[in-house]
């Protein structure tokens, strides 16, 4: 179960929440009747992937035939196409899944940058071992996976042969058109849908994720019957949901002159979370010249060093705290150490999840005497349920903080401009307008 606390350093009081009701209340009929803004964009809601579906099964038939026949997936994508299916990965498996020769094949993820370098680090860890691609774009024109696939769909042709190459490439897309569902069906790549009504941000619980988390040995049931055992809640609850409450709390500090969220972990697991997050809330809420910014840090690490900026820096920021339920059975203990040189007997027979939880809340206080506002949701334990039960809250909170602020949470009309110019000076066909005026402001920087 998610549960939301607010520890206040600043004045919020219920005034604060209750000025948002009106707000509120409309943003919960958008989400309950589907009638807001990007409303086509709600599939998600009702999850068009779940344990019974046909989809569903041949997801995890495909996952169990490439943990038969390969050593690792190479999954091609970008924002939503890789960074939620490498979070789930991560939280639960570490970042150090593919050195602990657990049995399960290595996922590595690529084509989310244009460094050469990085593929070539990758292919490199590829030698000797067998190997399986799962491309990931709607429309199979996203440049920098686009770019990553040519070469790779190279590389696998001819280490394998175009025919086997085609038994080890599966392809995850439109389930009508675009150039990478003309070429699956080309060259015969098994086929997975990302359903019209979802968008990259929120497409973890359908084959965008699922697939390369069911290959990582998760237990994907878990997962999505987590997010569902959410929504019921969510909808049960209504406005009193925890997850509206922080959906409002989020808009209170924006009101009060906050510009930034900062979501935070004790865990180094927990680190791709982070960057899901920032992708979710970044592209949902930031247009109109609004909307908060998105960041994220791991403690007590960067308590080393952003720590002093929250502690006494601008004002200008609160901080989410995400805490898992912990089991330290298994956590290592401090010694006893008879010359006691570093002085830690203190602590010695302590685990080191006891430690943690100590640095946690002393710098909680530590940060509110600062005057540092901090939310604290606390989620069930580190397993595939409490996950995908945090997933859907942070779709769900995305969803109506975004109607409160009044922008449409599905759209990303700002991503689009970066491209245009990208376009323009790599001298796409159709975009040769303009490029001696942008090679002109180049040249002036």
């Amino acid at each position: 179960m998610v549960n939301f606390r607010y520890k206040q350093a600043q004045s919020v009081n219920e005034n604060d929440f209750t000025s948002f009701d009106t707000l509120l209340k409309k943003a919960d009929g958008y989400f309950r009747e589907k009638n807001g803004l990007g409303n086509d964009f709600l599939g998600w809601r009702d999850l068009n992937v779940r344990v019974d579906s046909e989809e569903y099964k041949r997801i995890k038939a495909c996952a169990k035939r490439i943990r038969e026949n390969s050593d690792v997936l190479l999954v091609v994508g970008i924002g939503g196409s890789y960074l939620g299916a490498r979070a789930v990965i991560e939280y639960l498996k570490t970042p150090y899944h593919n050195q602990l020769k657990t049995g399960d094949p290595e996922v590595y993820f690529v084509g989310n940058s244009f460094s050469g370098n990085e593929l070539n680090s990758v292919l490199a860890l590829c030698e000797g071992k067998r190997v399986s691609i799962n491309v990931i774009s709607k429309s199979g024109t996203t440049t920098e996976s686009a770019v990553a696939f040519r070469i790779l769909r190279e590389y696998m042709e001819k280490r394998y042969g175009r025919e086997e190459a085609a038994l080890r490439i599966i392809a995850t897309t439109d389930a009508n058109r675009g150039a990478l569902l003309s070429l699956a069906k080309q060259e015969g790549y098994e086929c997975f849908v990302i359903p019209d009504d979802v968008g990259g941000r929120f497409s973890v619980l359908t084959a965008v994720g699922l697939l390369p988390a069911a290959v990582a040995g998760i237990d994907t049931d878990a997962l999505l019957n987590g997010a569902v055992a959410q929504r019921e809640k969510i909808f049960e609850s209504g406005i009193n949901s925890p997850v509206y409450k922080y959906a409002v709390l989020r808009n209170i500090m924006l009101s009060h002159g906050k510009s930034v969220e900062v979501l935070v972990s004790y865990d180094p697991d927990f680190r791709f979370m982070g960057e899901w997050f920032k992708q979710l809330f970044g592209e949902s809420e930031g247009k109109d010249k609004k909307g908060l910014f998105p960041a994220s840090v791991t403690y007590s690490s960067d308590l080393h060093s952003l720590g002093q900026f929250v502690q006494d820096g601008s004002p200008i920021l609160f901080q989410t705290i995400c805490r898992a339920a912990t089991n330290d059975a298994d956590s290592p203990v401090v010694p006893f150490d008879e010359e006691n040189g570093d002085g830690l007997n203190f602590i010695s027979g302590m685990t080191m999840d006891e430690i943690n939880e100590k640095a946690m809340l002393g710098t909680l206080l530590a940060h509110r005497d600062g005057g540092t506002d901090s939310v604290i949701i606390d989620f069930g334990g580190k397993d595939a349920y409490s996950l995908g039960e945090l997933i859907y809250f942070f779709f769900a909170a995305c969803a109506i903080s975004g109607y409160i602020l009044e922008v449409n949470p599905f759209d990303q009309p700002g991503v689009e401009a970066y491209k245009k110019n990208m376009f323009t000076l790599l001298g796409k066909p159709g975009y040769e307008s303009g490029k001696d005026e942008l090679l002109s402001e180049i040249a002036s920087i």
